[in-house]
């Protein structure tokens, strides 16, 4: 399914950028929104516009498994095998398994990336995790309204044995890593000005 940018979404209704913003503030025809912030339309948009709906696809339901190193294989099986033991008895039937290896706390994890475009084209109607922090780390409140209104639902299975809590402290050293980097760089630029005398 594609998305267009404004600029592109104009262009095929054969109106200007600025009426497309008008409607977009009145609410006629909404812009989607990316993670970034950025505008976009979909293609179920155009259809909609035109008067075609688009026919209802079967959208998957997916679980999602993730750790941050190669060396917790055997946690990622444990966490797959938990997960469909779960969807067995709920009665969930699981289109897929997506697995990631990487912190909680990369946002440029490749499989999950390609979740949330799948999501915004709503290609996806459930993800069952075993925890959270298993999609990410930080900022999992945002991330599971956002997917909402493409009409995905965030499973959370809640096992805490599936979230260790060694790769919670690796993600919280990473954290105090960066910021002691900005600062030390922040330190670095300030003796820099000081000694600049065209900037005294």
């Amino acid at each position: 399914m594609s998305n267009y940018k404004p600029y592109e979404f104009a262009k095929k209704l054969n109106i200007s950028v600025k009426t497309l913003q008008r409607w977009d503030k009145a609410g006629i025809l909404k812009a989607h929104r990316s993670p970034t912030g950025r505008r976009y339309y979909t293609e179920t948009q155009y259809l909609e516009y035109i008067g075609q709906p688009e026919k209802e696809e079967k959208r998957s339901v997916i679980i999602y498994a993730r750790v941050s190193s190669s060396g917790q294989k055997d946690d990622l099986k444990n966490q797959i095998s938990f997960l469909r033991e779960y969807a067995n008895a709920k009665g969930i039937i699981v289109d897929e398994v997506v697995t990631d290896i990487g912190s909680g706390l990369n946002f440029k994890r490749k499989k999950w990336n390609e979740i949330l475009t799948r999501a915004q084209n709503r290609e996806i109607s459930k993800i069952l995790i075993a925890h959270k922090d298993r999609f990410v780390r930080f900022g999992f409140e945002w991330y599971q309204q956002w997917l909402s209104q493409y009409g995905v639902e965030i499973e959370i299975v809640k096992n805490e044995e599936l979230s260790p809590e060694k790769e919670m402290v690796e993600d919280l050293i990473s954290v105090i890593h960066v910021f002691s980097c900005r600062i030390y760089g922040l330190r670095k630029y300030k003796g820099k000005i000081k000694k600049d005398e065209e900037l005294c």
